[in-house]
């Protein structure tokens, strides 16, 4: 943890699109595009993750939780 603030690292799905919609209120994740996914995930508070590890799937993975996870608030 930094400053309170839990560390996020790529393969934390469920933490990244809980932080993405807190973080990214106004945005749907239908209409964000995968380049532009993983630029917001590495501009979250507490990401530490090496950017070049990304993979797209890890983002389809993500878009997908904070998909449903939006939905069902």
């Amino acid at each position: 943890m930094t400053d309170g603030i839990p560390e996020l690292y790529w393969e934390a799905t469920y933490a990244i699109a809980m932080a993405l919609i807190e973080h990214c209120p106004n945005r749907n994740p239908e209409n964000v595009g995968l380049t532009e996914l993983a630029h917001l995930v590495q501009s979250l508070p507490g990401f530490s993750d090496d950017p070049a590890l990304v993979t797209e799937q890890i983002l389809l993975d993500i878009q997908t939780v904070w998909y449903e996870e939006a939905t069902s608030l």
